[in-house]
């Protein structure tokens, strides 16, 4: 696999839809090579990652307990993250207490329960203001995966969503 669901376009796609101004303080949890990182840069965004692998770009560490200060962020940004992690509503949490109040959180992963995410997502201390099913991306992606990777997300009931939520 390269990257992840729909490359750069996605990322341009998600930071669109947070209406973070230039100049917003921006991390990528779960940064893998940093390639979100650099393109944030090139957006005037000031940027850093984190990733368990870092690469160029990316600070090395468990965004799961992340080094950073509380409200340190104005943004957040993830994509193909959260879920890997193994535990989504503690990603949703830590990403809550790095978001300074009415930061927004930008992400977009596979998930096996919709109703269940937006209950994680509101108990994090989220609003949800806007979400999307990209599964039919989704599994075009993986399927193509799957004949590559051996750790790729298999299963009915798995669906790609993407959502932006605001810190309350």
């Amino acid at each position: 696999m390269n990257g992840h669901v729909g490359g750069e376009a996605h990322s341009r796609y998600l930071m669109e839809l947070s209406f973070l101004p230039a100049g917003a303080r921006v991390l990528d949890m779960g940064a893998g090579d940093g390639q979100t990182v650099r393109l944030l840069k090139t957006l005037d965004y000031e940027a850093e990652g984190i990733d368990l692998n870092p690469a160029q770009d990316v600070t090395g560490g468990d965004y799961l307990h992340a080094p950073y200060a509380d409200e340190s962020f104005d943004g957040i940004i993830s994509e193909c993250s959260f879920y890997a992690s193994g535990d989504v509503p503690l990603a949703l949490k830590e990403a809550a207490r790095m978001l300074k109040k009415g930061g927004k959180l930008a992400f977009s992963d596979v998930c096996s329960d919709v109703v269940a995410l937006l209950g994680d997502v509101r108990a994090a201390g989220f609003a949800c203001r806007h979400i999307e099913d990209l599964s039919e991306k989704w599994k075009a992606y993986y399927l193509e995966a799957l004949w590559k990777e051996d750790n790729v997300p298999t299963g009915k009931g798995l669906s790609y969503i993407l959502m932006i939520c605001e810190r309350m």
